[in-house]
């Protein structure tokens, strides 16, 4: 998935956290909702402003960044 035009980073937004479409919501809260065991039809019944899509876009960014991470390994 091409995440790069849902997820977005401004400074002077939520200290520069990487969010959804320019809304307050970040990827982190996204990912917190998940690992706390909310589903996908929950978090949008919750946050009506987000969609299927911007869910898939937060674990994909997420993804992204951890093989990141693991491509530069341990130090």
């Amino acid at each position: 998935m091409d995440y790069a035009r849902l997820i977005t980073i401004e400074p002077n937004k939520r200290s520069g956290q990487p969010c959804i479409r320019g809304l307050r919501m970040t990827v982190r809260d996204v990912l917190e909702c998940l690992a706390g065991g909310m589903t996908a039809d929950e978090i949008l019944a919750d946050f009506p402003d987000l969609t299927a899509d911007d869910i898939r876009a937060c674990l994909a960014f997420a993804a992204d960044r951890e093989r990141r991470l693991w491509v530069l390994g341990p130090g």
